[in-house]
């Protein structure tokens, strides 16, 4: 796969996940833990540890060897700041796949998630000849719904009790982007 480093905006890059990381992303999780936990799975107290990053790594970085994964970081100087991944990727008659993203808390409202948002559908289409991109978000999470507008996503449906977030079977707005 061509995916590997970009400048988002100013001095934010996103490139791969690499196994090296596992310390810099326990420490973005454990900086933004309170800020993200509405929105996320509950997590366990080793997730927030670099041995925890390293076995979630090491997972995703498999998934990403068997082409079903392309997790990226978002990176301001030597810190990570976010993630955005493309999930579930689908090959076939399907050609899909999700995609999720988080921005810390000190960078939310620059626009960051919309860049990324939009380099991963890029990605999508143009190395990974997708047809489909999509998207799952809390139906009261208005800022991650225009996020997805901004990136040309259209909301489809509704799943109730689709995902287990914050330790509660929660509704969730679907949206998709269709590239070709």
């Amino acid at each position: 796969m061509a995916i590997t480093t970009e400048t988002l905006a100013g001095n934010i890059r996103v490139r791969l996940l690499r196994r090296s990381d596992a310390e810099l992303l326990a420490a973005a999780y454990e900086l933004n833990r309170e800020h993200l936990a509405p929105w996320e799975p509950e997590r366990a107290a080793e997730f927030f540890t670099a041995a925890g990053q390293h076995a979630v790594i090491d997972a995703k970085l498999a998934l990403h060897e068997a082409g079903s994964e392309v997790p990226w970081v978002l990176l301001s100087g030597g810190s990570i700041i976010g993630c955005v991944t493309l999930t579930g990727i689908v090959r076939g008659p399907f050609l899909s796949c999700h995609l999720g993203y988080w921005i810390g808390r000190s960078f939310n409202g620059r626009g960051l998630a919309s860049a990324a948002a939009a380099f991963a559908v890029k990605a999508a289409g143009r190395d990974l000849r997708l047809h489909r991109v999509q998207a799952a978000t809390l139906k009261h999470n208005a800022a991650s719904q225009k996020v997805l507008a901004r990136s040309g996503f259209e909301e489809i449906g509704l799943a109730p009790r689709y995902l287990k977030i914050a330790g509660s079977w929660q509704d969730h707005a679907l949206y998709q982007r269709v590239l070709y």
